[in-house]
């Protein structure tokens, strides 16, 4: 392993849990202390209502909005379009419009607790793009995910910084499912100079890029970087620096990710049944230990084996523990083909740090990796559980991400030497 890498696995193997750790650290919070989770710039930037009958304005919408809204504890809990760990919703949108008609030209934050759009920076000759695709002019939108890393660390500690990267992958997703509900295609891209961009954009220490989605049309153009600083808005109302996460990200930022061709997925799904999917997505709590059909397996695995639009890359192998599917031996299988039979209920339960929904789902899913990039393999993980989310709740299945498992235990059940990044368990 080059030293570099070794560096870079260190943040990884830094944050693993097992069952001792678990029991003398177990998480315990004051959920009056949590930090609010929406951002707003001032009342005094320049907004735009977003309006649903209009298919640009609800492409947006539909990026992150709030689609239920609870009591917990005498207090509100508003859901969103996109899952995260705990719920606590570390991740903002910007996104950059350029050349669309009715809109200024400019980079826009998309504020989710009032579905508009707060103009925080005018474009003339400059943009996103010297950043992110140097040398190429985008008519169309930028996405870009940031992490406003405290409102995870406020609960998981150094872990969250694990949370942060498969958050912000799950809203990559989401910019995705919504661009298949309009007709749009959207390209990821994970390696570009997020450090420059972070400071221009005025995030100092308190929040960082993640990564970038482009719905748009490449044009040759040069454009030059931001010509001014964004003003520093902070995410939190108040903030606790972590130093291990901060220099997670500035290492993991500049490595670079495997390649190769870009290609987009192909979906036949019915866009109003799919549109209802997006908006009913909730993480399952409990499953009735009922099996699924293996149809409906096949295809989700199918489905969420597709190309991910990204010529940055890191390859994801998939495990699957089946507990009750119809006419599948219950076992441990890699892809479709069966490496150990048996009946893991209570195992996968238990790895999973004893939660019930990993003990009762039909299909318990690993998702392993051996990268270059780990934040780009970590959100890429995300990128592809939401895939999952979304066609189980397609096919009336219920779903749930896991992002706590005793990762060394959990490694050698599965008899490989690949990273665990991630966990997700589907059923009735």
């Amino acid at each position: 392993m080059q030293p570099k890498q070794a560096i870079v696995k260190s943040y990884h193997d830094g944050t693993k849990h097992s069952y001792h750790s678990v029991l003398v650290n177990p998480n315990y919070v004051d959920p009056s202390t949590q930090p609010l989770s929406f951002k707003f710039y001032p009342h005094f930037y320049r907004r735009l209502n977003l309006d649903i009958n209009n298919p640009i304005h609800k492409f947006i919408w539909l990026t992150s909005t709030i689609t239920c809204e609870k009591n917990y504890q005498n207090s509100p809990y508003q859901l969103r379009v996109n899952p995260s760990a705990g719920g606590l919703y570390p991740t903002e949108i910007y996104v950059q419009i350029r050349g669309i008609e009715n809109i200024i030209d400019g980079i826009y934050h998309l504020e989710v607790a009032n579905n508009s759009l707060s103009l925080i920076y005018e474009l003339i000759d400059d943009g996103l793009e010297n950043y992110i695709t140097p040398g190429k002019c985008i008519n169309g939108f930028i996405f870009l995910i940031s992490c406003v890393y405290y409102r995870s660390s406020w609960k998981y500690q150094n872990r969250s910084w694990r949370y942060c990267c498969l958050d912000s992958g799950h809203h990559l997703g989401a910019i995705a499912a919504s661009a298949y509900v309009h007709n749009r295609k959207v390209q990821l891209i994970f390696d570009f100079d997020k450090l420059a961009l972070n400071s221009d954009l005025g995030f100092e220490n308190k929040e960082f890029v993640t990564a970038c989605a482009i719905a748009g049309e490449f044009q040759d153009k040069q454009i030059r970087s931001l010509r001014l600083k964004v003003p520093f808005v902070c995410g939190t109302d108040y903030f606790e620096a972590n130093q291990f996460i901060e220099d997670a990200y500035q290492v993991t930022a500049v490595q670079p990710s495997s390649h190769k061709e870009l290609e987009f997925p192909v979906y036949d799904f019915e866009q109003e049944r799919f549109f209802q999917a997006i908006w009913r997505r909730r993480s399952i709590r409990r499953f009735h230990k009922q099996p699924i059909s293996q149809v409906d397996y096949l295809r989700i695995l199918r489905e969420a084996e597709k190309p991910v639009p990204a010529e940055h890359f890191e390859e994801i192998e998939i495990f699957s523990v089946i507990h009750r599917v119809d006419d599948m031996a219950p076992g441990l299988y890699k892809g479709s083909s069966l490496i150990k039979e048996g009946d893991f209920c209570d195992k996968v339960g238990y790895l999973c740090v004893n939660q019930a929904i990993a003990r009762d789902s039909a299909v318990t899913l690993f998702l392993v990796s051996t990268y270059q990039n780990y934040q780009t393999a970590m959100q890429i993980a995300g990128f592809i559980g939401h895939r999952v989310y979304l066609i189980s709740n397609y096919l009336g299945i219920g779903c749930s991400g896991i992002g706590a498992f005793y990762d060394d235990e959990t490694q050698e059940f599965l008899g490989t030497d690949k990273d665990v990044l991630y966990s997700i368990v589907i059923g009735k």
